[in-house]
């Protein structure tokens, strides 16, 4: 509002009314004004991906966590939702990391684990960004996979989210 206050400041004598606007007939002041708009969505384009990226919280700590609980899981005969790496969009990252969290927080509930490596994963979960992501598909739409294949799915979706916050 500060520019065009600004803008219109340097113009006000060559104004004309059209209708119930108010145009500039400064042609100065338009190229300033066209300048200003694609320099402002320039620096937004450039950032949004880094945006993106860091909505991700750091995965390292969970990555230790669900190694230590590995031992008490697997012998759990569950049947948990399990997005495949190469099914889940970009977009969709965060929201597939809250499908697995809320799996695994499922088993450790069910397989009676208290430990502060299970707070851990509870403690994740709850720093996950909640977005919900436009064209994300709901946790209940992937695959159900045993708990091994679950595991092995949740380490690569850790190591490639790892790989993200590091480049």
């Amino acid at each position: 509002m500060r520019d065009f206050m600004m803008v219109q400041k340097t113009c006000l004598g060559e104004q004309r009314a059209t209708g119930v606007h108010f145009q500039s007939s400064c042609h100065l002041c338009r190229e300033i004004l066209k300048a200003q708009v694609w320099f402002h969505l320039f620096v937004l384009c450039f950032l949004s991906p880094y945006t993106c990226a860091a909505s991700v919280p750091e995965t390292r700590g969970v990555q230790i966590c669900v190694k230590a609980l590995r031992p008490a899981i697997e012998n759990s005969d569950a049947m948990l939702y399990a997005p495949s790496a190469n099914s889940v969009k970009k977009q969709c990252k965060n929201m597939s990391l809250r499908c697995y969290m809320l799996e695994l927080i499922m088993v450790i509930s069910e397989e009676e684990i208290m430990d502060n490596n299970a707070n851990c994963i509870s403690d994740f979960n709850e720093i996950l960004p909640t977005d919900n992501s436009v064209g994300c598909p709901p946790c209940e739409a992937y695959a159900i996979r045993n708990i091994t294949i679950f595991l092995g799915r949740l380490q690569s979706l850790l190591e490639e989210l790892n790989v993200i916050q590091n480049t």
